[in-house]
């Protein structure tokens, strides 16, 4: 008997404890139906918005958890494009950025096409246009193959590394990946399919296929999943997000899993309670989407240049720092006269005021705009 759960005869064949799971399940099922019917019943365009903030997320917090950080902006931008929203304020994308956007709306938008071969090493590409990982040269768009040894999980510095989990060997990937595919693919009407996208998560991480990449496409198969369970082609919360919260947990207990037989229980609750907490989590990507419709709403009929459109988006997504006339003028690429100018006016609409607090110079924040 192997030390990993893919070197068990009995491999794939999981199984758990149903009754353990039930009442989560049911809490988790409860939350989606109220956030669903949530995000009818504000108008296709809010619907809209909440969904770029959530998937702009999603990409964002999926990269983080493999510790590359995307420029924010560079989504949101990417994603407005392929989604067709007017949003001021874009910014031009880099491939790799729009390579994981067009992997995940594939994911989201297209959840009830079947999971291919060819469309896991279409993800692989689009995650990897340059063909390369940060600096090293990699296999793209097919599977790892094992050359320079076998496929681990290692933490430590080097010559003290700690092996946290070691893949099937690559000559057994052709088949895992086809047994995997058939199972994704099928119908089973007794499986929840919140269940069903925790148990793929798990057993697509575990074959761990590709040289890189694996965790963000094992991400993108649980947004389809997940995104079949709610049946709706748009996402109003981030699994990615709330794993990025708890990845400490979700690597030990992907570790305790990996390393046990195939009573998976403990790990569908811990996907159960990460996928409750990101429900819960929605609300803030809500409310912000909800502000920032209040704010255009209540400055409608203002006359505003480009310049000022854009800051004020920016202002009202994730901005940094402290507004000042020279970071206007840097964001804006416009001199230190126009600048002033543009917050002037603002400050004129009452739509931006002065900080209170002072400093060796001037900063500027938004006006809160009441219910």
């Amino acid at each position: 008997m192997g030390r990993y759960i893919h070197e068990r005869k009995e491999w794939p064949n999981f199984y758990w404890n149903s009754q353990e799971l039930i009442p989560l399940i049911g809490q988790v099922r409860n939350l989606q139906g109220k956030l669903i019917g949530k995000m009818e019943s504000v108008g296709l365009d809010l619907r809209s918005e909440a969904n770029l903030e959530t998937v702009t997320v999603e990409i964002v917090k999926s990269s983080e958890i493999e510790g590359e950080v995307l420029n924010i902006e560079q989504v949101r931008s990417s994603l407005a494009r392929r989604l067709g929203i007017e949003h001021a304020g874009l910014i031009p994308s880099n491939r790799d950025v729009d390579g994981i956007v067009d992997l995940l709306l594939d994911a989201i938008q297209n959840y009830q096409s079947k999971l291919t071969q060819e469309r896991l090493l279409d993800w692989h590409f689009s995650l990897f246009p340059t063909g390369r990982s940060g600096m090293y040269k990699i296999i793209v768009g097919d599977w790892r193959d094992d050359s320079t040894g076998p496929m681990q999980v290692v933490s430590g510095a080097m010559g003290k590394e700690r092996v946290h989990f070691q893949a099937p060997p690559a000559n057994r990937i052709p088949s895992e990946i086809k047994q995997f595919l058939d199972w994704v693919n099928a119908k089973q009407e007794e499986l929840d399919p919140v269940l069903k996208a925790g148990i793929a998560h798990l057993w697509f991480v575990t074959i761990h296929p590709f040289e890189d990449g694996n965790g963000r496409i094992t991400r993108a198969i649980t947004d389809m999943l997940l995104t079949r369970s709610d049946d709706i082609p748009q996402r109003f919360y981030s699994m990615s997000a709330q794993i990025r919260k708890e990845r400490k947990e979700y690597y030990d207990i992907l570790e305790r899993t990996q390393s046990g037989d195939l009573e998976i229980t403990q790990w569908l609750i811990w996907f159960l309670e990460c996928l409750d907490n990101a429900l819960w989590a929605s609300d803030i990507i809500l409310q912000k989407v909800m502000y920032k419709h209040r704010f255009w709403l209540k400055h409608s009929g203002k006359t505003l240049n480009d310049r000022q459109r854009m800051m004020l988006n920016r202002l009202l997504d994730d901005f940094k720092g402290k507004l000042t006339t020279k970071k206007w003028g840097k964001m804006t690429k416009s001199s230190h006269d126009t600048a002033l100018r543009d917050i002037q006016g603002l400050i004129g609409m009452n739509i931006l005021k002065k900080e209170k607090a002072g400093g060796r110079s001037t900063n500027y924040e938004l006006v809160e705009v009441n219910d």
